[in-house]
């Protein structure tokens, strides 16, 4: 064996060593949240002097490296959270590291006159305390690393309780390549274990520069209470409405693959179909040429609402995320094959349309034409402003509704993860950033728009 092959083997050997020790301290876990805020504020002393093709190569540098890591990022974050789909996963941290803006998102811009040059230049903002959701784990530690560690900025994470043996082991991961690409040590730091106290220290800490919170609407209310800048990517309940000119069995197609994407945990997916009456039974019988299982017996619907909703009728947590057969098992609804979707004609009132379930639900409500979908949809998003679907061929209906409904992410004629890029043009991100006005989050969310001026230098006209 060749000396640099010897080497290579070594160092792999004492970095997985490395991953799967318990030990804090190391490699960007600590026991403290104070002290993971105080290592990554040291770390960003010295990173904001990197230049700019320092950060290139050490974002460039987690992306590559994180590619073997893949289907072991959706292990972890399948067993560990016990929520979503092994290959959906695979396929969501692949969209993460393909399709995540670094560096290149950052531009300047420039006015020149009579009076001189002024430059518009965008600067770190510092340490950014991020909270991760238990529904993507991976996929938001990884996106948001990349976009922050491109604008020059260090992380601290506080993931959720559900998720931290996986986000620490991520973070432990990133600390290494990081490093191996020139990286200061801490750069993205964590805490060993997920507290209520470790949230409110970060939120409260004075070196805590920004908070940047994917989860549901009262965490993202604590993060604007806390007096800093907060990006918020909170909940959704995406319409998707169909009317009698579209494509129907392709918008079957569309809504199955949308709305069963990793158990439906994505806050983008359809939520809720509002189907003109015109073309419902088309629709469902194409809908049942999917994988779907339909409710159809009003006692099996009532064992689903016992079983799948809370004592105050939202979503129970048990079976968030969960797979659609074992929701039917649990349920006591009969069932001889595996359905990665269940669907159920229910009234717009009923809880599974009002309701954000996040799990394989899908209630399908009749309306009589475009402008009573329309109007349901609208009721229904309750003004969360996050994501819609709509499957039409006729542009005015496409435009208005658009206009009307006034989510961060409207999709025409597709899935709803068209909407972060994945089968669809455009970045991907997973902090969606809908109350506080950001959209869809990249590098550029994470840093401070700068005015430089010099007076009466630097034109040429």
């Amino acid at each position: 064996m060749e000396q640099k092959e010897l080497n290579s083997m070594v160092k792999k050997i004492v970095s997985n060593i490395m991953l799967n020790n318990p030990t804090t301290g190391a490699n960007g876990v600590f026991t403290s949240m104070n002290e993971a805020v105080e290592e990554a504020y040291k770390a960003q002393q010295n990173y904001k002097n990197y230049a700019l093709e320092q950060r290139r190569q050490i974002v460039e540098g987690i992306r590559s490296g994180l590619r073997p890591y893949i289907e072991e990022c959706a292990k972890r974050g399948v067993d560990e959270s016990k929520m979503g789909r092994y290959e959906d996963k695979i396929n969501k941290n692949t969209l993460v590291l393909d399709k995540t803006p670094g560096v290149e998102d950052l531009s300047t811009s420039a006015f020149t006159g009579d009076n001189g040059l002024t430059l518009v230049e965008l600067s770190p903002f510092g340490v950014i305390g991020s909270i991760t959701p238990v529904t993507n784990p991976t996929e938001t530690i990884i996106c948001n690393s990349l976009g922050m560690l491109a604008g020059g900025n260090a992380v601290v994470f506080s993931p959720h309780p559900s998720a931290i043996e996986t986000s620490v082991w991520l973070v432990k991961l990133i600390n290494r390549l990081a490093s191996e690409a020139g990286a200061p040590p801490n750069l993205v730091t964590t805490v060993d274990k997920a507290t209520l106290e470790s949230v409110d220290e970060m939120m409260s800490h004075p070196k805590i520069n920004m908070l940047c919170i994917t989860g549901g609407t009262p965490i993202v209310k604590k993060g604007l209470s806390s007096g800093k800048k907060t990006i918020g990517a909170g909940a959704g309940n995406p319409p998707v409405i169909v009317d009698e000119t579209a494509d129907i069995e392709q918008a079957a197609k569309d809504i199955f693959n949308g709305a069963s994407f990793d158990n439906n945990m994505p806050c983008i997916a359809e939520k809720v179909v509002l189907v003109v009456e015109a073309v419902a039974d088309y629709l469902l019988f194409c809908l049942e040429k999917e994988n779907i299982f339909k409710v159809t017996d009003p006692e099996d619907l009532k064992k689903l609402e016992k079983t799948i909703l809370n004592e105050k009728g939202a979503a129970h947590k048990d079976f968030v995320g969960k797979n659609a057969l074992h929701i039917l098992q649990q349920a006591g609804v009969s069932c001889g094959y595996d359905p990665r979707l269940i669907i159920v004609e229910t009234s717009k009132e009923h809880l599974f349309a009002v309701e954000e379930l996040m799990m394989p639900v899908l209630p399908i409500v009749r309306c009589k034409d475009f402008d009573e979908a329309l109007e349901n949809a609208v009721v229904l998003e309750n003004n969360l402003r996050h994501s819609a679907m709509m499957h039409s061929k006729n542009v005015d209906r496409l435009t208005e509704a658009a206009r009307r409904i006034q989510t961060t992410i409207f999709v025409k004629n597709a899935p709803s993860y068209s909407g972060i890029g994945f089968g669809g043009e455009g970045y991907t991100t997973f902090t969606i950033a809908g109350p506080t006005g950001e959209g869809l989050t990249s590098a550029r969310s994470f840093v401070r728009t700068r005015r430089c001026v010099l007076k009466n230098g630097f034109y040429i006209r």
